[in-house]
């Protein structure tokens, strides 16, 4: 088992925008120092400033060699290439995390040979301001403590949920895919304000702080949504008009579809990364 704590040895392969969430995330909770962190990117010439204190490069090889956690989050049409590089670095003692989206445990383990023990992560965008959700499932080869250590990671920029890895492209299109949908509901919230006599910056507060209210409503109370919708729908009120406009647009339908859609795409992404 990899050590936990600021000891943590950490090989961030594809430190860009959700890596570097990642990292920045890990540190700031103290769950690993930046001079145990060593990242990377694609080619030698992205390598930025150092990203949250630790040394940013381009040798995957390198970064794994004497890392206790390996974090894979690299696009899924290049892990295969990248599990090839970093191969020779890998043993039943070292953790590797993928955060890639739609490739299976058991595709990264046939790719490696060995015992070497696989976690996938899907985390989502909100974990940059520590509101984000990570989906987490177990290859065949990781034990109860890896689960652990990586539900101590995730839990680090937001919510964390273990779950049956069957369910991850519906994860996929629903939690990681769902903040795109979000921003475009409120946005159109917010122009809606506008359209009402609002200025634009306060429309857009008004709109953001009520789903982030709403939805703490949700998770707090745990009640249904259609139960918590019905308490603010009084009869003959404002709300009952402004939900018949919804219905008519088809609100409800095209968000089912657009969570399908996406979670269909993450299946074609796995057809592809299989390929590679």
């Amino acid at each position: 088992m990899a050590k936990s704590g600021s000891q943590l040895r950490l090989a961030v392969l594809g430190a860009g925008k959700m890596g570097g969430i990642l990292v920045e995330g890990f540190v700031k909770q103290g769950l690993a120092s930046p001079q145990n962190i060593r990242a990377t990117v694609q080619h030698a010439g992205q390598q930025r400033k150092r990203l949250a204190g630790c040394s940013v490069g381009a040798n995957n090889r390198a970064a794994v060699r004497h890392a206790d956690v390996v974090l894979l989050c690299v696009k899924p049409q290049t892990v295969g290439q990248v599990l090839d590089e970093i191969r020779p670095e890998l043993d039943k003692n070292k953790l590797l995390i993928s955060i890639a989206a739609s490739v299976p445990t058991d595709y990264i383990e046939r790719r490696l040979g060995g015992k070497v023990p696989v976690i996938r992560a899907m985390p989502n965008t909100p974990s940059m301001v520590g509101a984000g959700i990570t989906a987490i499932s177990k290859g065949k080869f990781a034990q109860a403590q890896d689960v652990a250590l990586a539900e101590k990671l995730f839990g680090a920029v937001g919510k964390t949920v273990v779950l049956d890895e069957k369910y991850m492209d519906a994860v996929t299109g629903l939690a990681a895919s769902g903040p795109a949908f979000i921003y475009i509901i409120l946005e159109s919230l917010a122009e809606g304000g506008v359209k009402a006599g609002l200025p634009r910056e306060l429309a857009t507060l008004l709109a953001a702080q009520m789903a982030l209210g709403a939805a703490k409503v949700v998770i707090e109370t745990g009640d249904h949504p259609a139960l918590l919708k019905d308490a603010v729908t009084t009869p003959a009120g404002c709300t009952i008009d402004g939900i018949l406009e919804l219905e008519e647009g088809g609100l409800r339908v095209t968000l089912i579809k657009a969570v399908m859609k996406a979670a269909q795409r993450a299946k074609e992404l796995l057809i592809t990364s299989e390929k590679s």
